[in-house]
């Protein structure tokens, strides 16, 4: 058994890659990966920018629908798509086999739409209908724009991944986001699926270089361990609001709880073991979406345990400790959902740039 089939047989986490390109379908080494314990696959523009720019994968079809009068945007699209499809084919007999509990693959809405709810609303819509696959995930960013429009699709029975999430007081609005539109709709809420995409290790890389600016002793001493510490807080405020009166209700509709997913996992700082963000949160109804080298390296050392809800009195002390050094963890989170929404933009741009000189030439030759 691998170190990735032992997490979910032992532990009840869903370890899904995070990572998709053409490559890896036409080769076979995403159904190897999904043999070897891999339950799901996550997506975003940043992926499909090093996919479809840094490889000859998609230059035939590309050809195909530039001179057929396809837009660069639209071309994007249809490319996206079609690997989303045979993913979403690929993991459909998971999807069966765990009874609507994994085998999910997502797709991101453009990240211009991220401040914008009545837009994030039509194109999820528009995703959703162009991909009509009972394992879709259409993720939403976790922003003040994005949680409105999370409530909505929820409702009208859409299953979402919402991505993004960088605060503990974000991520209350979204489970009840999530909650709010179970409530509301009168769809079977069993077939409404729904991921909390809590990103982790970009807050140990912020607040790293808060720590170090403030540069006391003490203030040093916490590098590191605010991204662990606040996503065991976000897993007990998970335990805590999907449970009681209220969960217990929409459970006997047959309602499933969103689960947590850890993103952002590979180590930025290179002085962290590189499985930090996997063995340091492992627990059940969990998901964790990894990057291929820190799939390498968790099955080379990785620890599989519980640990998610061990050590939840230091994780508080450390959120404590890190606002008396005077980190402000509120404005952390402001600024790293504005450079994610940032970097998914320029990604998202400069992939449709490289497409348009790809399309300037085609039409000159």
């Amino acid at each position: 058994m691998t170190r990735l089939q032992q997490l979910f047989a032992e532990q009840g986490q869903s370890p899904w890659l995070d990572n998709l390109k053409r490559g890896y379908l036409t080769s076979g080494q995403l159904a190897r990966l999904v043999g070897d314990g891999i339950r799901g696959v996550t997506s975003n523009p940043t992926i499909f920018q090093k996919a479809i720019a840094g490889a000859a994968d998609y230059d035939e079809q590309f050809e195909s629908l530039a001179k057929g009068g396809q837009s660069v945007e639209d071309a994007y699209w249809q490319m996206v798509s079609d690997d989303i499809h045979a993913a979403l084919d690929l993991l459909l007999p998971l999807y069966h086999q765990s009874e609507g509990g994994d085998g999910f693959v997502s797709i991101e809405l453009a990240p211009g739409l991220a401040h914008d709810t009545a837009g994030s609303i039509e194109a999820a819509r528009v995703l959703a209908r162009r991909i009509e696959h009972p394992n879709l995930y259409v993720k939403i960013p976790g922003t003040a724009e994005g949680v409105p429009a999370i409530r909505r699709m929820i409702g009208e029975g859409c299953s979402i991944n919402v991505t993004l999430i960088f605060s503990l007081a974000r991520y209350a609005e979204v489970i009840e986001a999530y909650l709010a539109g179970l409530e509301e709709t009168d769809r079977a809420l069993v077939d409404i699926h729904s991921v909390a995409s809590f990103f982790v290790s970009r807050v140990d890389t912020e607040v790293d270089r808060r720590l170090d600016a403030i540069g006391t002793e003490a203030a040093l001493a916490l590098r590191g361990k605010a991204a662990v510490a606040q996503a065991k807080l976000a897993y007990e405020l998970f335990r805590e609001r999907f449970s009681g009166a209220r969960w217990d209700a929409l459970a006997a509709r047959g309602a499933r709880r969103q689960r947590p997913l850890w993103a952002s996992t590979s180590t930025k700082n290179a002085a962290y073991p590189d499985t930090l963000y996997i063995d340091s949160l492992i627990g059940p109804d969990t998901v964790n979406t990894i990057p291929d080298a820190t799939i390498a390296a968790f099955e080379d050392h990785g620890t599989v345990a519980r640990t998610v809800d061990q050590g939840i009195e230091e994780a508080h002390q450390v959120m404590d400790d890190l606002a008396e050094a005077g980190v402000d963890m509120d404005d952390v989170s402001r600024v790293l959902e504005t450079e994610g929404v940032a970097s998914f933009a320029k990604s998202f741009d400069e992939l449709l740039d490289v497409l348009a000189d790809k399309a300037a030439a085609l039409a000159a030759s």
